[in-house]
């Protein structure tokens, strides 16, 4: 009798419970490594919706604070007095404020910018300025005067064009214009008839002397040379008056700097051996050709040298130079005088004020008239060490240089 031996069923179940356990232990830490990682994410998850809460409220804010930087922009537009005109890359107006629809006269939106262009003309008086034919006009006027500014807008594309209405402060100007210029006809009309009065009055009194049929021979011819003298005084001052009016109207031609200063050296060197003193003349550099009146400018630097040797007195020393710039040129007149005191420098350009006691006053005029005339400038300042200096600067090779203002862009037919 065989015996079969049965399985051990307690050996099997014991192995069966570690393995259940261990699952067990193996599920409870993957729980934990679960909800550890579900709590970092919920901590993650909180954090991102605090900053996109926080980031949402700075775009809010950014948004209320465009949409009011925008409000005051309109605003802004609306209200100012210059025309705004803003075009497409094409040069369609796709927007405009009120001032520009009043300064053309209709609103420009959808018009091309050459078509409201065309009806632009260059003003001939002042460069930079244009007239608008046609349009509302302001105050009765048949036209309006406008300066025109265009920018480029690059991050859009297009163009930004400002409309400066200047109609009326032109208007402005002009009258100040005439008026200023009707105050100094009425400055220059009393100094010179002040001018007039003395060598006037001791003419008329020479006159009746000679008219005394008692008069002696000699003292008769020396009573009738005073009168030539005074005579020739006032036919001396109408001559730097009518020189002085003419100073804005010179000729052109061309004329070498060392030409200028050896004619300048010529009239000038008899003077100074008149009143004792030194005169040098220096050229600093290669001569240059002037475009100018040549008698005017001899004129104009021989009238600072004569105050110069004056001033300088006998003993002293007078120095004329000439030193040529990048564009322009420096004509310098310096004395080793007593100087001039600040007060008088500021007033020593104007008609009729002298500090001498023959002097018509008109000289240092006409010498700023003459630069003028020239495009240049006329300055007077203390010498370095002792005295003054005049310098008189002017353009360099060209002709007379006028002030240019700036211009909007144009296209090929000149129109901005």
């Amino acid at each position: 009798m065989s015996i079969t031996a049965l399985p051990n069923t307690s050996t099997h179940a014991s192995t069966e419970v570690v393995d259940l356990a261990e699952a067990f232990r193996v599920f409870n830490r993957a729980s934990e490594e679960l909800s550890v990682a579900y709590a970092a994410l919920s901590r993650q998850v909180a954090q991102l919706t605090e900053e996109l809460a926080l980031a949402n409220g700075k775009l809010r804010q950014q948004y209320r604070e465009k949409a009011a930087l925008t409000e005051r922009l309109a605003l802004l537009l609306h209200a100012l007095p210059a025309g705004v005109v803003v075009l497409d890359p094409a040069g369609v107006v796709i927007q405009s404020n009120p001032a520009a629809e009043h300064i053309l006269g209709a609103t420009p939106e959808g018009e091309n910018w050459s078509g409201i262009a065309a009806r632009l003309r260059a003003a001939a008086d002042t460069p930079g300025e244009w007239l608008l034919a046609g349009g509302e006009a302001m105050g009765g006027e048949a036209g309006r005067r406008l300066a025109i500014a265009t920018t480029d807008l690059d991050f859009a594309g297009g163009r930004l064009v400002l409309l400066h209405d200047i109609t009326e402060p032109h208007r402005l100007k002009e009258q100040a214009g005439r008026n200023q210029r009707l105050a100094a006809m009425g400055q220059m009309a009393a100094g010179l008839a002040h001018q007039l009065r003395t060598p006037l009055a001791a003419a008329l009194l020479y006159v009746a002397q000679l008219a005394r049929e008692d008069l002696p021979p000699e003292r008769r011819a020396q009573v009738a040379s005073r009168t030539a003298g005074r005579l020739r005084d006032l036919e001396g001052l109408i001559e730097d008056t009518l020189m002085y009016a003419r100073g804005e109207a010179v000729g052109r031609s061309r004329c070498d700097t060392d030409a200028l200063l050896a004619d300048v050296a010529a009239v000038a060197e008899p003077l100074a051996k008149q009143h004792g003193v030194g005169l040098r003349t220096t050229h600093i550099g290669d001569p240059v050709t002037l475009m100018g009146n040549r008698k005017a400018l001899v004129g104009a630097l021989t009238a600072l040298l004569e105050n110069a040797l004056r001033a300088a007195g006998p003993g002293g020393e007078v120095e004329v130079s000439c030193e040529p710039g990048a564009a322009q040129v420096f004509l310098r007149v310096r004395d080793d005088g007593p100087g001039i005191e600040p007060a008088l420098r500021e007033r020593l350009f104007e008609p009729f004020f002298t500090t001498g006691a023959r002097g018509t006053g008109l000289g240092l005029a006409i010498v700023r008239g003459v630069a003028r005339a020239h495009g240049g400038t006329v300055e007077v300042r203390p010498a370095a060490g002792r005295g003054t200096e005049f310098e008189l600067v002017l353009p360099r090779g060209a002709r007379r240089r006028r002030g240019r203002s700036a211009q909007p862009r144009q296209d090929g037919k000149g129109k901005p």
